[in-house]
């Protein structure tokens, strides 16, 4: 039976399941094998379902389900969902259904697990991807080296540590991370503590732009900028920052009310890290956090739309502006 529900908060180990998935399908026809579908409304879903592959292999649809689980109410019919149900029981092994759901990282939230629609999607293959917590450092440690491993690579203890400290719980920006470093490393494998130095976008790195500008220093501030893009590209630098900022504003608004276990498990940051910044931001204001974020957004929407001729000179502005 070749049906599949996936969610949890981790985006990542979701995308490369998926992706584990779709390599397995033709390659001459995966124009036509693979589809991607947003919340479709049941006519279209059901369809789907009793829809038999094709001649040319295995098909492979992906559901994200986002929507049937946020709405204040069942988004389909008893009728229908019995429908979905009958369907799914009956599905064809080489038509291979996945739905999905991802939840906002960081936040705590989970399915309503009392749904007719996760009731019957939980009686298939279902697996939860939970992000790993931040204190639970081996997890994670044991995870980039075993990520490591299958880039044929090994990453040193004081590497790994170095990568943590810098990166939490994000497994994305680890595999970016660790694919960089592999191309630093060769014809080595091994990665060293001073390759992951000489190519990360640290806290401090980010704190250091925005406290400048908080200080109205912003000649420093682009000096530093401009010290960053001989590391990453300026979009890199720019989606740093505006992450940086939201889990700046985070901590700022709860300080006073939480605890740095608490706004730990929030922000995805390592504890000692919180505590860091709480004594680091005590002279920063929110509105003035929330003003640049919002300037380094609009920035962001003007590049990728294609409208920024000069993608630094915009960014740039942005951070001064």
């Amino acid at each position: 039976m070749a049906v599949y529900f996936y969610y949890g908060d981790e985006d990542f180990l979701i995308d490369s399941e998926i992706e584990r998935m779709r390599a397995k399908l033709n390659p001459d026809f995966i124009s036509m094998s693979f589809n991607i579908l947003d919340n479709p409304e049941y006519s279209e879903l059901i369809n789907i379902l009793r829809t038999p592959p094709m001649m040319f292999g295995d098909s492979l649809y992906i559901i994200n389900a986002e929507k049937y689980f946020s709405s204040t109410k069942n988004y389909f019919e008893d009728s229908e969902l019995e429908d979905i149900e009958d369907a799914l029981q009956n599905n064809p092994p080489s038509l291979n259904i996945v739905f999905v759901v991802k939840l906002p990282r960081d936040e705590g939230k989970k399915l309503d697990t009392r749904r007719k629609l996760y009731k019957i999607l939980s009686k298939f293959n279902s697996e939860e991807f939970q992000a790993f917590k931040t204190y639970k450092t081996d997890e994670i440690a044991n995870w980039i080296r075993k990520q490591a491993k299958k880039k044929d690579i090994i990453v040193k203890d004081d590497a790994v540590n170095l990568l943590i400290e810098l990166l939490g719980n994000n497994l994305r920006q680890f595999d970016i991370e660790l694919d960089k470093l592999k191309l630093i490393a060769y014809p080595e494998k091994t990665v060293n503590k001073k390759m992951v130095e000489d190519i990360a976008i640290s806290n401090q790195d980010l704190f250091n732009i925005t406290d400048l500008i908080m200080k109205n220093k912003k000649d420093e501030a682009l000096l530093e900028f401009k010290k960053l893009t001989d590391k990453k590209h300026p979009l890199e630098i720019l989606a740093a920052i505006q992450t940086m900022l939201r889990k700046w504003i985070i901590i700022k608004t709860k300080a006073s009310e939480n605890s740095t276990f608490e706004i730990s498990k929030i922000v995805g940051m390592h504890e000692f890290v919180i505590k860091q910044n709480i004594q680091k931001l005590k002279g920063v204001s929110v509105a003035d956090l929330v003003r640049l974020k919002q300037n380094l957004y609009e920035t962001e929407c003007r590049i990728k739309s294609g409208e920024s001729l000069d993608i630094n000179s915009e960014v740039e502005i942005a951070l001064i502006r």
